[in-house]
């Protein structure tokens, strides 16, 4: 069966559904994010580069290998995107793997441009306008009337497709630059082949060594006239071609791309864009991007909330990234360039929109302190086998390195940020029945959780950071600096996130009936009540002799705290609200200690741990306030313009809390396969689930206050459990 004919068979139901209603993707912007945020909390706690969203106008699939996008910067820089909406120089369309909404740096990556006249090799770009701009998830184009051009690109899964128009008589030289910051990247020509690969380096732990792979790519024309030149340039070398076109006359490229090797680039070329069709290939990115945004339709709303919606759905479908090859090559883990083949792939007939089944698909570049909370959650909704493929990927890693890695990106391990939350992907997957690996998840689970590594691994980034400490004393002493980590200190903190680890893990303990292990990690949960000062009300920083540090204010950003304060995190203990409303005094103590929050302003939605904390007023007696703390969040934090998006986005964390709250239901225990639930922001809408179930969410009341109608029987709580959600039905609020 030929690769169009599988897609599309994969996709009829949703292909359908799709062509039932009005298009969706006219309502995302992907230029939302591309300004500093000003965002109410974002102005009152964002700092530095925190005030930025980092996301880019990103032409793609989701999920894919590459993000093609107009390029305004030209480094690798760390917390440099290639994209800002406030630069006015385009410098050509960069094959990008920046990760979204970040403060990273982009990797790997290659640029393609074209200038007319006469030849520049450093060419600082040309002006363009917004107004000359049209930015779409399947397609990109602007006009640069300095060039005389007209610039366009849309993409496949692993490849890109570009296109220059002349808009009058003149020369064209198309530039082909790997955008190696170390002068390092190499490059080849083959006929009209182009290919070459531009080294990948390490950052946070290992930051600075070889990554042990390479950006790759393969770039055709369909013919040239004149043979193309390879020249050394400041900082590396270039590729160039030269034209002479007739005002109207384009000049095409397309480019595959991979990260096991230049021939892999070419193959997934052949087999992503055999032919020279532009419009083609854009038509079937749109219908991709249909499919994908029709996973949930709203009705009865307003378009500026469709817009925000469909926009953040599209930033959530960004990363974790596919890194294997048509044919299921794939870069090892945490190796030196050595490539692998995945057992069951069945990959050149599958792309990133007919999901493969499980161990189907490689992906990397796991934001993963950041998207467990929301973004996987609604991958597990809408994508239940992609999800899948994440947790088959993340063991993967951990069967290649020896251990369970806590942020797996650039293919390599990092020790960023605090916790190991790749332990609540695996136990989030499992709650949710999503096919794992149990036996072999748990052997590197429980290493996490139990072992020490020896020297060379630790500073290599694998293992937990100062586990020695947490063992000892329940908690991170503030004696303890946490060496060999990016984010050193930070204790209490560490103490709070490995205390919700060892639940996650405990959970598969417990189905794998290894009680001894379950009754130890249970008690390890409880961590979190050593950190809890009760002389203040707050957790705080706490010494090796259990003395406490003198809190004075429980609004500061304190060394122990991860980008928060100690009032900020005072509420994560996901896995025992029972148990932190009682150290709070009750549920009447929780909901003044959340109103003291709201209140006083310190709620800071740009930071992860905080994103739990307006749907915690369902564990109090007035659960129908959550509703309200939601809703103000929805509408102060996002907005349909450049600065509409508040703090770094974090590979789409910030954008899937937003999809969530708008439909009324939170994981604030991803672990437990539950939802929160509150009032809806909208009205009504419709999950389109696997197997073709649908999930009604029907808004019958104008609130505050409201009951929950399930199937037409009242529901008893304000919770909602994955089980009852993927059997379909309606949900009403009355």
């Amino acid at each position: 069966m030929s690769i169009r004919k599988t897609v599309l068979l994969a996709l009829a139901p949703l292909a359908l559904h799709a062509q039932m209603q009005h298009p969706l993707l006219p309502y995302v912007n992907p230029l939302i994010g591309t300004a500093p945020s000003a965002t109410k909390a974002t102005l009152a706690h964002g700092q530095g580069t925190e005030a930025l969203a980092n996301t880019i106008p990103s032409v793609t699939y989701p999920f894919g290998m590459t993000q093609w996008v107009a390029q305004t910067r030209f480094s690798e820089t760390k917390c440099v995107a290639p994209y800002y909406y406030g630069d006015s120089l385009f410098s050509g369309f960069r094959g990008s793997h920046w990760i979204s909404g970040s403060c990273m740096q982009d990797y790997g990556s290659v640029t393609v441009t074209a200038i007319t006249g006469t030849l520049r090799l450093d060419d600082p770009g040309t002006a363009f306008t917004h107004a000359a701009e049209t930015a779409t998830p399947a397609y990109y184009r602007v006009d640069l009337p300095q060039r005389g051009l007209r610039a366009e690109v849309t993409a496949t899964a692993r490849c890109g497709f570009i296109r220059f128009t002349a808009l009058r008589d003149d020369s064209v030289y198309i530039l082909i630059h790997p955008n190696s910051d170390r002068g390092l990247a190499t490059l080849q020509v083959d006929g009209n082949l182009v290919s070459g690969r531009n080294p990948v380096y390490r950052l946070y732990q290992g930051g600075g060594q070889p990554a042990g792979f390479d950006g790759c790519f393969a770039v055709r024309f369909p013919g040239v006239t004149s043979s193309v030149k390879i020249v050394p340039v400041a900082g590396g070398v270039v590729a160039y071609v030269g034209f002479w076109e007739k005002a109207g006359q384009t000049i095409q490229l397309k480019i595959g791309t991979s990260f096991t090797s230049e021939a892999g680039a070419a193959r997934n070329l052949t087999a992503e864009i055999p032919g020279w069709n532009f419009d083609a290939v854009v038509s079937a990115a749109r219908r991709v991007w249909e499919q994908e945004l029709s996973r949930v339709t709203l009705e009865v709303m307003a378009d500026s909330v469709r817009r925000i919606f469909y926009t953040a759905m599209y930033h959530a479908m960004q990363q974790p990234r596919l890194y294997s090859d048509v044919d299921g090559t794939y870069p090892m883990f945490a190796t030196s360039y050595k490539n692998a083949r995945l057992a069951h792939a069945m990959a050149a007939r599958r792309t990133a929109a007919a999901p493969p089944a499980v161990g189907g698909a490689y992906y990397d570049d796991f934001s993963m302190w950041d998207i467990y909370r929301a973004q996987i959650p609604l991958i597990e909704i809408l994508r239940p086998a992609l999800a899948g493929d994440l947790v088959h990927s993340i063991l993967l890693k951990a069967e290649q390195g020896g251990w369970l890695p806590d942020f797996p990106c650039w293919n390599n391990y990092t020790a960023e940020m605090v916790g190991n939350h790749a332990n609540a992907l695996i136990a989030s997957a499992a709650a949710r029945g999503i096919p794992v690996d149990l036996e072999t998840a748990y052997r590197y689970m429980r290493k996490d959780a139990f072992d020490i590594p020896d020297a060379a691994a630790y500073k290599d980034g694998r293992g937990r950071r100062s586990l020695a400490s947490y063992l000892a004393l329940g908690y991170y002493p503030l004696e303890d600096e946490v060496s060999e980590a990016f984010h050193k200190n930070e204790q209490t903190s560490r103490t709070l996130e490995y205390a919700y680890d060892d639940y996650c893990i405990a959970q598969i303990a417990k189905t794998l009936k290894k009680q001894q292990d379950y009754d130890t990690l249970m008690a390890r949960s409880r961590n979190y009540v050593h950190v809890f000062d009760k002389r203040t009300g707050f957790m705080n920083g706490r010494h090796a002799d259990g003395s406490f540090y003198p809190l004075k204010d429980p609004d500061a950003r304190l060394y122990f705290v991860t980008e928060g304060t100690p009032r900020q995190y005072t509420f994560y203990v996901p896995q025992d609200m029972p148990g932190l409303t009682g150290l709070l005094g009750g549920p009447e103590k929780l909901e003044a200690a959340l109103d003291s929050l709201f209140d006083k302003g310190q709620y800071w939605h740009g930071n992860e741990p905080d994103q739990q904390t307006p749907f915690l007023y369902n564990y109090t007696d007035h659960p129908y306030r959550s509703s309200q703390r939601v809703h103000t969040i929805l509408e102060e934090e996002y907005a349909n313009r450049p600065g509409g998006l508040c703090g770094n986005d974090d590979e789409g964390e910030i954008s899937a809390w937003y999809v969530l709250g708008a439909l009324g239901l939170y994981p604030v225990d991803p672990a437990s396969g539950d939802y929160a639930v509150c009032l809806p922001l909208v009205r009504a809408a419709t999950l389109h689930l696997p197997g073709g179930k649908t999930f009604r969410i029907i808004v019958r009341t104008a609130g505050p206050q409201y009951t929950l109608v399930l199937n037409g029987q009242p529901h008893p709580s304000f919770s909602l459990s994955h089980a009852e959600l993927q059997k379909g039905g309606v949900l009403e609020f009355r």
